[in-house]
């Protein structure tokens, strides 16, 4: 199996979980459903940590744990409410990284982000937009990783928001162990077009607000240019 058909596994599992989701299930049944469909999709386990789904909600959206760490709470999610899905699919030693905001609003998820009615959260979803789209236009095969953290950080500030990432870093290299990852962050003078594929996942909030934002996608370079796996 190749690296874009796991990922696809990882993107058909948040496109299935958004027509599931809604208020009074838990984040353990979120996470069972997710990880029960990326297996019957055709992954085999799970890269970080054996867990394929780490799922946060409300105020448990900021927090920003290592994978040894985690456990998923037995939160019920509200008729307004905001979850944060990470998937880590795997097949062989071929991973898949991709992770969402999802919005609940009377109970159902919102699938345009413009519709949102809560205006921190759609402005949170937004400004993921931004950050990619900022990614694409900035990121060229010679940049580094450093230069890439640096940039994208302060992008970040200026837009008003703060990095909620607990290394401070915005992504990493997709490897073949966990320990040979090498990071988006401070002091990478990698190219990076020196790795195969890449992640992108900004995890972001307003200061002092007790919601965050994250938009996680795999890039490659294609002829130079930047593009989504």
């Amino acid at each position: 199996m190749e690296y874009r058909e796991v990922q696809k596994i990882a993107k058909d599992t948040i496109a299935y979980i958004r027509n599931e989701i809604k208020a009074g299930m838990s984040l353990i049944e979120v996470r069972r459903l997710c990880e029960e469909k990326m297996l019957a999709e055709g992954a085999d386990s799970f890269w970080y940590w054996d867990i394929g789904a780490f799922v946060f909600s409300g105020d448990e959206t900021t927090d920003s744990v290592s994978g040894r760490e985690y456990t998923t709470s037995d939160r019920i999610i509200q008729p307004d409410d905001i979850i944060t899905i990470d998937l880590s699919p795997q097949c062989g030693n071929i991973w898949g990284d991709y992770a969402r905001t999802v919005i609940i609003e009377n109970g159902k998820f919102v699938s345009d982000i413009g519709m949102i009615k809560n205006s921190e959260w759609r402005n949170g979803l937004l400004m993921e937009e931004k950050l990619h789209s900022e990614l694409i236009s900035f990121a060229a095969p010679e940049t580094t990783f450093e230069e890439l953290y640096l940039h994208i950080n302060s992008f970040i500030s200026e837009q008003g928001f703060v990095n909620l990432d607990f290394m401070g870093n915005l992504g990493h290299s997709i490897a073949k162990r966990k320990d040979d990852r090498i990071y988006i962050e401070k002091g990478n003078q990698a190219a990076l077009s020196s790795v195969d594929l890449f992640t992108f996942e900004p995890h972001i909030s307003i200061p002092d607000s007790k919601y965050g934002f994250k938009k996680e996608n795999i890039y490659f370079f294609s002829d130079g240019k930047l593009t989504e796996l």
